[in-house]
């Protein structure tokens, strides 16, 4: 093997062993390597990736492992291989590491890609190191004392904003038998340093005065735009004590925000054209889970396609897009969001993000999108959907019902059957990320709700909205087309094909009637019975032809 295949990358990276390359070289590119994503590092071949071979310092991978550990605080294990013969490389794998990683030497380092697409290890800054460490739950930044600020950069004015929000909001209302200077300890928005109190990360975003915020956080910048074709309509930067920031976003959007109704029965039901409640709770959760330490701002933007939300920072580490809705709840910013929760602004459950999904789900609209996030941002998007209404009466009527929401399961698995027309519980587990465990009981409290409609048995069930869904609109012709084909066509349907090819065979089944194989193979089978099919042949050549 003359090239090694690849081509470098943010996790991969090629070191030539000729002349001899130091073990420094090699300790920081493993050090870069776990503090960002993990990687292979490849000794012994060029940046082109041809193999030139390794020197023989290199050649015992004991060795080599063990400088590796010896020279990176805390100790690297790493797994090195020999590959090739005549002329070999080493590839020693690295883990990300769940902390910070340094040097024996002190460097701190990471990977990063350069303007032209090539990687390289450079230093991390002590912002990054600030921004690592809260990435994995090491180090809650909105819990840390602000250098050289004092209670006087905390505005008396937003504190009984803050008392008044409290009220408003349904907050602990405990907090409103506190003094100031109780309030503040409680709320951890003052922390002692040398005998004497100082205004954390949390109280001087919270009650700080403006020009203390822009001082000591300047990354505390929140921007508003609306955007129509290519014309700017709105468009203002800003910062300001979160909790007025709050206020005045809500104002914003309330202007942008049009409004219609819907009958149901006696009652109209308000619909925005992007749900307020779950527009809140991914107001708060862009401010209080986005990383501080990174000099940039949380936008909102609305345009002709939707809403977007961008907050600085990606998901922490054990979040993906692909569990937000199962994992536990836990975030950067742990301080400021428990502070929040308490005064009323946040979901005191944790799960705010099951708000901003049942905010576009009741109403039959596409799931709020996160896939434009990255390592450095999250991004929500929102898009403009005309309601479904059938679909949205149909939710409003059950939850009158039973008296409160329903579970975010049962709505994902509702809004899978509305697009997907028909599915088997492993699609349904597939598509909404809830396990099939969970599924099932889901699927089973739907159905006999009479809310979704099972069809066959074992493998081959099938789950599809019920008619509730269609009822009281001006015709159920979506309903009956969802139903596919109803068993009491499915016989004429499968002998008139039999008399127009000549034969039938399984495979026909199942594509004519949308059947599973197991379901298909019983509709054969009883036209057998009933002598107006006859089966020849056994096994995949099984055809069924009309009996003469």
């Amino acid at each position: 093997m003359d090239n090694i295949g690849k081509k470098e990358s943010l996790t991969i990276e090629f070191k030539s062993d000729d002349p001899r390359l130091s073990d420094n070289d090699i300790v920081e590119v493993v050090v870069g390597f776990s503090n960002t994503e993990g990687g292979e590092l490849y000794v012994g071949v060029e940046d082109d990736g041809h193999i030139t071979g390794i020197h023989k310092d290199h050649k015992n991978p004991h060795s080599l492992g063990a400088v590796i550990s010896n020279k990176t605080v805390p100790p690297v294990s790493v797994r090195i291989t020999i590959i090739g013969e005549v002329r070999p490389c080493v590839l020693v794998e690295v883990p990300k590491s769940s902390s910070i990683v340094m040097t024996s030497s002190g460097k701190i380092l990471k990977r990063r890609l350069k303007f032209d697409g090539t990687p390289e290890t450079v230093p991390m800054h002590p912002q990054e190191v600030l921004s690592r460490l809260s990435n994995l739950n090491r180090l809650d930044y909105s819990a840390q004392p602000v250098l050289n600020a004092t209670c006087d950069d905390l505005d008396s004015s937003e504190r009984n904003r803050l008392r008044k929000i409290i009220s408003s909001n349904r907050g602990e209302g405990n907090l409103l038998d506190l003094s100031d200077k109780e309030l503040d300890m409680a709320l951890r928005l003052v922390t002692k340093v040398d005998d004497h109190y100082v205004p954390t990360v949390t109280g001087l975003l919270l009650i700080g005065k403006e020009n203390s915020i822009r001082t000591f956080l300047p990354t505390a910048e929140i921007a508003f735009q609306v955007i129509e074709g290519t014309d700017v309509r709105f468009n203002e930067s800003f910062i300001k004590p979160l909790l007025s920031a709050f206020e005045m976003i809500e104002e914003y959007m309330k202007a942008w925000n049009p409004e219609r109704e819907v009958q149901s029965g006696l009652f109209r039901i308000p619909i925005s054209e992007f749900d307020q409640r779950a527009f809140r709770e991914a107001l708060v959760n862009a401010i209080s889970h986005r990383d501080y330490t990174i000099l940039n701002r949380v936008r909102f933007l609305i345009n002709d396609e939707g809403l977007t939300i961008n907050s600085p920072g990606g998901f922490i580490e054990g979040v993906t897009i692909e569990n937000l809705l199962t994992v536990d709840p836990h975030g950067r910013n742990p301080t400021l969001t428990d502070a929040l929760k308490r005064v009323g602004l946040a979901e005191r459950t944790g799960r705010g993000i099951d708000r901003i999904y049942e905010g576009s789900l009741i109403y039959g609209r596409p799931w709020p999108d996160y896939t434009e996030s990255n390592s450095t941002s999250v991004n929500l998007f929102i898009q403009r959907a005309a309601p479904d209404e059938a679909f949205t009466k149909m939710i409003y009527q059950e939850k009158n019902r039973l008296g409160r929401s329903l579970p975010i399961n049962s709505l994902l698995i509702l809004s899978v059957l509305k697009e997907e027309r028909r599915a088997d519980i492993h699609r349904i587990a597939e598509l909404t990320h809830i396990n099939e465990k969970k599924s099932k009981v889901a699927l089973e409290q739907l159905s006999e709700a009479g809310l979704i409609e099972a069809r066959g048995t074992g493998r081959g069930r099938t789950y599809m909205l019920s008619s509730k869904v269609y009822l009281k609109t001006s015709s159920l012709i979506k309903y009956e087309r969802q139903r596919d084909i109803d068993s009491l066509r499915q016989a004429p349907l499968i002998l008139q094909l039999a008399e127009k090819q000549g034969f039938v065979t399984r495979k026909d089944a199942v594509e004519l009637l949308h059947l599973a194989e197991p379901q298909a193979y019983r509709v054969l089978k009883k036209l057998v019975e009933e002598d107006k099919l006859v089966l020849q042949g056994r096994g995949r050549g099984a055809k069924y032809l009309l009996k003469e």
